[in-house]
């Protein structure tokens, strides 16, 4: 019997197996990267063993079937995603209103939201500053009475519910063309050589940490709030993970994480060290 237990368990471990041990996962661009690295380190100093971490996981999809399959028991999300994307519930104004849909919807997979992090990662208009200071804009209500613009955008932004129909509808902004759309990473080259003078892109990019940039204000309130929070799988959260993980609710505001972002996406730093710094700040 021996014999054949053995390779049976090898078997089982080859296929998917995971440890005891907490696993943080996070999605494929900058930001998660940071986040899954603040997570994971946090937890390490606070709990005192090692966390094993399950980055690059691709999109919203992907990361949550990893949660509710139990490859990952931690993952930094955002409320407007799991609203649209993973419930397919319409787009809600209230960051309040959207966190309590998101808590009560994920129930049914035995997951919790906590308190968020502090910023809110949601879609942002922006100009080059020059152009900003020169129209004396600082809304989208402004913009659109200012000039026609060119405008990027990534590719789903023309059709998803919080993109560009609906923000057209809400600011009849005048344009010079159609949209040009691109891959996300090529917004901001975009501005910069004059091949689109306004952009959608996140309020939380990296770039816009360096002055070059003005991110207009959504004064209609348009786009929905995308708060980021960490979500866990209900048997993860033991009251020594609970309270280690509370103790980053509130502490990353959106200046904070532009500069994170930054750091690794602008200055190529690595996202463990740009973690580890920011940590031994708030300690």
């Amino acid at each position: 019997m021996r014999t054949t237990l053995i390779p049976l368990m090898m078997l089982l471990t080859a296929c998917g197996g995971r440890s005891d041990r907490l696993t943080v996962g996070a999605k494929n661009f900058t930001e998660q990267l940071i986040l899954g690295e603040i997570v994971a380190q946090h937890l390490e100093k606070r709990v005192g063993q090692p966390v094993d971490r399950k980055f690059n996981l691709g999109g919203a999809l992907l990361a949550q079937t990893a949660l509710t399959s139990g490859q990952i028991d931690l993952l930094p999300e955002y409320t407007g995603t799991a609203l649209t994307t993973v419930l397919k519930l319409p787009p809600n104004s209230s960051p309040g209103e959207t966190l309590q849909q998101v808590r009560e919807g994920y129930k049914q997979w035995h997951l919790e939201w906590l308190d968020p992090l502090g910023f809110n990662n949601t879609f942002a208009m922006v100009v080059r500053k020059a152009d900003a200071d020169r129209l004396n804009i600082r809304t989208l209500s402004e913009a659109a009475n200012a000039q026609p613009w060119k405008l990027g955008v990534g590719y789903e932004f023309l059709t998803r519910p919080d993109g560009w129909p609906g923000l057209q509808k809400a600011y009849a902004l005048r344009m010079d063309g159609n949209p040009t759309t691109m891959d996300l990473g090529l917004l901001y080259a975009a501005l910069r050589s004059g091949r689109v003078d306004l952009a959608a892109a996140n309020s939380t990019d990296g770039l816009l940490a360096t002055g070059e940039f003005t991110v207009l204000e959504d004064d209609r309130s348009y786009f929905p709030p995308y708060q980021a929070a960490i979500v866990a799988r209900g048997a993860a959260l033991t009251p020594e993970v609970r309270k280690a993980l509370n103790e980053l609710s509130g502490a990353i505001d959106d200046t904070v994480m532009r500069r994170l972002n930054y750091e690794v996406a602008g200055r190529q730093r690595q996202a463990t060290e740009v973690a580890r710094e920011f940590l031994a700040s708030k300690r």
